[in-house]
């Protein structure tokens, strides 16, 4: 048997690099661990969130963008100045916009809008969006006609993003326990059924106003009315009592 020399026992220590990048990897695949550990339940990595803008945020858009406080809030976007100044407030770094088409043009980094306008600016924004490969949550009534939603339906499929409605008031655990109870048959076959509602909290069934006040400095006006029939500013329109129109 031969002796071994110094030199061979030297031979013996060196490995490869294919062989240590090999022992290298496998010791890694032992040691990462899933974020949540890192970072406690709930916590999103960096790498992970969405970079997302608000379009109408001064009311219900407001409430929308509370809910995505562990994502990204890069754009905000609102017609009204003063209606949307407590949300500018709560995202200092986000930049601020009137226009959403000059915000989508000039803002590249994002990647998912909120629009939660009034119903008749709602299709014009969220197709806009979705032809620039943004995701869209929007707020329900969905569209202003049955047409505007088919176009919507059709422009998510060609341009491949995701889409939601905001449906909250049908996706609690009391509406989710009434439908199963209804599909198991535990009150019977349901034949008809009763529905009341707390609305409108707004006025309506009122003639149109004639006056035609100045319009606001913080108020686009022509913004607001978008696709709908041009007409003069009235504060009977906006904020919130347009829905009564």
């Amino acid at each position: 048997m031969k002796k071994k020399t110094g030199n061979d026992k030297t031979n013996e220590s060196k490995i490869s690099r294919r062989e240590f990048m090999s022992g290298a990897a496998a010791a890694m695949a032992f040691t990462i661990v899933p974020r949540h550990v890192l970072g406690g339940e709930g916590h999103t990595a960096p790498s992970e969130k969405l970079n997302v803008a608000g379009v109408g945020v001064g009311g219900m858009g407001g409430v929308n963008l509370s809910k995505l406080a562990n994502e990204n809030i890069v754009a905000l976007c609102d017609v009204d100045e003063k209606y949307a100044a407590e949300t500018f407030k709560l995202y200092p770094n986000a930049k601020k916009y009137r226009d959403y088409r000059k915000m989508l043009e000039k803002q590249k980094d994002i990647e998912a809008v909120v629009v939660a306008t009034p119903d008749h600016t709602h299709a014009v924004i969220a197709m806009a969006a979705m032809q620039m490969g943004k995701h869209v949550y929007v707020q329900k009534p969905l569209t202003y006609s049955v047409y505007e939603a088919r176009m919507l339906t059709e422009a998510a499929r060609k341009y491949k993003v995701a889409t939601q409605m905001g449906n909250q008031g049908h996706s609690g655990e009391g509406v989710r326990l009434t439908c199963e109870w209804i599909w198991d048959g535990v009150i019977g076959d349901v034949r008809e059924v009763h529905a009341w509602t707390n609305r409108p909290i707004w006025p309506q069934g009122i003639d149109r106003p004639t006056e035609t006040p100045l319009v606001p400095d913080t108020l686009d006006w022509d913004l607001w009315i978008g696709p709908a029939p041009a007409r003069p500013y009235h504060p009977a329109y906006t904020p919130l009592f347009w829905r009564g129109w």
